[in-house]
């Protein structure tokens, strides 16, 4: 029994790995040296890259400002029906289709919106702006680094924080330089995961922020804009896209091995 169960389980986990892994195949092996070339070549593509590299930066850095600060508290109240509610809050963004998303920040922050109307006659715009694209890669991206940091502070234990506050430290101290450098690694993993799905981030950008090239087209909305005309130039986009997330996934996890390594 507990043999057929191994080999099913070994079977099934390989065609699983196949599954993911036959699609960026796929697509390595259709796209062609010239197209790769070309696209490195066209102005779409430096753009769009600019626009993606500009807008997901300011998204990490206020995702790692808020979500920081409230990762630590979620980790300190467990039991609390206010924690479970904003964890149910925050596990929406991932749960929810991303163009839902995009349209309920269409219907929120538009300026026919509940909170856009306000803002439009204030003269402020923010739907189908460059704003609009830090707010939708921010709201789907958060997820992912808080629930990383608060791993990271749970795992951190208490006698740390009396030891430091017994010494005199003050709470903000006590985050800034003993809490924050605990749990680093975590956060550091955490803020490549949530900068690699705000790379990526489609649905909910293009219905709140349209597709203008220069102003609100990342590199997901060329690649789509691209297939309706240049099937080549979709293809090495979308390969200089994975090679970016990858890239930065594998900075952030590098980084926390070598912090946690340093640790020890």
């Amino acid at each position: 029994m507990n043999t057929w169960l191994r080999q099913g389980g070994r079977t099934l986990a390989a065609l699983l790995v196949a599954l993911l892994a036959l699609p960026l195949l796929a697509m390595v092996w259709s796209a062609s040296l010239a197209d790769v070339i070309a696209a490195w070549r066209s102005p779409a593509l430096l753009q769009a890259l600019l626009v993606s590299l500009k807008t997901t930066s300011i998204s990490l850095a206020l995702i790692i400002a808020a979500g920081t600060p409230l990762a630590w508290w979620l980790s300190r109240k467990h039991n609390s029906n206010l924690v479970k509610a904003i964890t149910g809050l925050l596990r929406l963004p991932v749960l929810l289709p991303p163009a839902v998303m995009g349209f309920a920040l269409l219907l929120a922050f538009g300026s026919q919106g509940v909170l856009g109307g306000w803002f439009a006659r204030a003269g402020i715009h923010v739907a189908f702006t460059t704003t609009a694209v830090v707010l939708a890669q921010t709201i789907v991206a958060v997820p992912f680094f808080v629930a990383a940091a608060q791993l990271g502070f749970a795992a951190i234990d208490d006698d740390a924080l009396l030891v430091a506050r017994t010494l005199g430290a003050s709470q903000r101290r006590v985050f800034t330089h003993v809490l924050v450098p605990l749990a680093l690694p975590a956060l550091m993993s955490g803020a490549a995961m949530a900068w690699a799905r705000a790379l990526g981030e489609f649905g909910a950008t293009l219905f709140f922020a349209g597709n203008l090239p220069g102003r609100t087209q990342t590199m997901p909305l060329a690649i789509y804009a691209a297939l309706e005309s240049d099937v080549g130039l979709a293809k090495a986009l979308a390969l200089v896209l994975v090679g970016l997330a990858l890239l930065g996934v594998a900075v952030g996890r590098v980084l926390a091995w070598a912090l946690q390594r340093g640790a020890r």
